[in-house]
């Protein structure tokens, strides 16, 4: 029987992290072993107690404490460890903004199994109501059906990302299990085969885009990445870092951006975002672009 670990990181999130740790509570068990580690990365606001004091109706559960915020990604590296030292057969990275559908890791289990060549899995996920970025656009029966990630597409040549379906009221548009440009690190189900052949998330990221990096990295070991359009999630989108469009969350993107095209890229498209980034020296993203040149990565 397979065993699927889930990595939940928390980081002083501990409502969204119970919430998320209810949902994944009612999770189909059916033909698989099922164990939920939390990672708490140097909380202050009293996760670690509050998470400690609930009664979760979850068999196996585990809490590992962090002494500082390690980042999303080796926060979540702590976890990954973990799951593969007591031999997981898959590793669901998980945001703790999420609730889940019940059958989710049924329907990532059932995909991996027919699909040899993949190594990692996405499921769709949606906005978590009230958490739309164009909260207006849509009537009160749409809520909980807008697509935040149907797949992901990398723009090679101007080192853009993107989801596709985001902002899209799901009408089964993207209902077919296709290959997609990288898997979200919101919910990445993970073949253990990848981890032990390309190793952790790098934590120079820190956070963002970590999740683009390994699966890149992935696809270079000659693993496929699959969406995956039957396991379905709600997610309440950047919460951590403070919301869409924080100071917080350009500087990271600003980062890690020039990081992941000067390590991937072409040469053209190095050369594009040189000249790119010296436009942004005189404008609010300057302190992403120095620290890149700097090479201080990390938190």
């Amino acid at each position: 029987m397979k065993k699927v670990f889930i990595v939940v990181l928390n980081f002083n999130g501990k409502e969204d992290t119970l919430e998320c740790l209810a949902s994944v509570s009612r999770l189909q068990v059916t033909g698989y072993r099922l164990q939920v580690v939390v990672v708490d990365n140097g909380s202050m606001d009293g996760s670690v107690e509050k998470i400690k004091s609930q009664k979760l109706k979850i068999k196996n559960f585990i809490l590992i404490e962090n002494k500082e915020n390690l980042g999303f990604a080796e926060g979540n590296n702590v976890g990954l460890r973990f799951a593969l030292k007591n031999r997981a057969d898959f590793v669901l990275v998980l945001n703790n903004d999420t609730f889940v559908d019940k059958n989710l890791i049924v329907e990532l289990l059932q995909t991996a199994e027919s699909c040899q060549k993949a190594g990692i899995f996405g499921p769709k996920i949606y906005f978590a109501p009230g958490f739309e970025f164009h909260r207006g656009r849509y009537r009160a029966e749409d809520l909980g059906k807008v697509i935040w990630y149907a797949g992901g597409k990398i723009d090679w040549q101007n080192t853009l990302f993107s989801h596709r379906g985001v902002d899209e009221v799901d009408q089964g548009q993207y209902g077919q299990v296709e290959e997609t440009d990288f898997v979200s690190g919101c919910a990445m189900f993970v073949k253990r085969e990848v981890i032990e052949q390309i190793g952790f998330f790098d934590k120079k990221f820190f956070a963002y885009l970590e999740d683009v990096d390994f699966c890149q990295r992935a696809k270079k070991a000659g693993f496929n990445l699959l969406y995956v359009p039957k396991a379905l999630l709600w997610h309440k989108v950047a919460q951590t870092t403070g919301g869409i469009g924080s100071q917080l969350q350009d500087y990271y993107i600003t980062r890690n951006r020039l990081l992941f095209g000067f390590r991937w890229g072409s040469s053209r498209a190095k050369f594009a975002l040189l000249k790119e980034s010296l436009k942004l020296l005189s404008g609010p993203k300057r302190q992403g672009v120095v620290d890149f040149y700097l090479r201080k990565f990390g938190m």
